[in-house]
């Protein structure tokens, strides 16, 4: 089996979570083969070729990011002391195209290619989710959505991710094979 996760991350925390769900696909089936990548590396020869497509990003004003939610994130990261990492990656991230233009180049698959959805968010009320609309891109593209969308939270919009989150993202991943 053949899976490729497609991953926005700006802080780190959505990075975080795809390679955990990446180690828990090989936990469950060590014979697979596993991308991990950030959306600005997924093109469409590695994406045609999953038997499951994963897809998350961060949750930016309720739903999946925007050219200038990245963008504002990035400047807001960028004026922190001590955060150099994450602002190197905001502005990397910001810079690159995000899961919503990449939407647009995804080929339709043929039915029976499964996708799975999910998202980083703060644990707040209204906080919304990006995984949904993930979801319903995936579906559109005629990929079978195996599960609902799930969200892992992070404790701050620049996270850390809640303690616990990468263990249950481990899990997600292997019930996904």
């Amino acid at each position: 089996m053949h899976t490729v996760i497609v991953y926005e991350s700006l802080y780190g925390n959505t990075r975080e979570i795809a390679e955990a769900i990446a180690e828990g696909v090989h936990q469950a089936d060590p014979e697979a083969s596993v991308d991990c990548l950030p959306v600005a590396r997924a093109d469409t020869e590695v994406t045609r070729t999953a038997d499951l497509l994963v897809v998350g990003g961060p949750t930016h004003m309720h739903g999946m990011s925007s050219g200038a939610s990245r963008r504002m994130a990035a400047m807001a990261e960028a004026k922190k002391e001590g955060h150099e990492d994450a602002a190197r990656e905001a502005r990397e991230t910001a810079e690159g195209p995000g899961l919503r233009s990449w939407f647009h180049t995804l080929p339709k698959t043929e039915p029976g290619t499964h996708a799975a959805a999910f998202d980083t968010r703060a644990d707040m009320r209204m906080s919304g989710g990006a995984a949904d609309g993930i979801a319903k891109r995936l579906a559109h593209h005629h990929y079978d959505v195996v599960t609902e969308p799930e969200g892992f939270i992070v404790e701050d919009a620049d996270g850390p991710l809640r303690q616990g989150e990468l263990d249950r993202a481990r899990a997600w991943g292997a019930g996904l094979v």
